[in-house]
């Protein structure tokens, strides 16, 4: 369903026909990048769309990366278990 947004907004639905690969991340992180490549893809082939998938939200990336671990730490923000004794 996400993936086919751009499509509907676009009002271009059965006229494309899509492969592509993508590693890393989970199932709607996977389904939010095919969503902002199909997006882009679009705007390459149609200029003209660029106004409307805009409008929708297509064309931002979603800036969020992990956090890296530290140093001393078990994870990246997790700090071991405190005891006073």
């Amino acid at each position: 369903m996400l993936i086919t947004q751009p499509f509907l907004v676009a009002d271009r639905y059965q006229q494309f026909d899509v492969v592509c690969s993508v590693v890393g991340g989970g199932l709607s992180g996977q389904a939010g990048a095919v969503r902002h490549g199909i997006s882009r893809a679009l705007c390459y082939f149609e200029p003209d769309l660029r106004s409307i998938l805009k409008k929708a939200g297509f064309l931002t990336r979603d800036p969020r990366v992990v956090e890296r671990k530290k140093y001393g730490r078990p994870k990246a923000r997790r700090s071991f278990q405190f005891s006073k004794r």
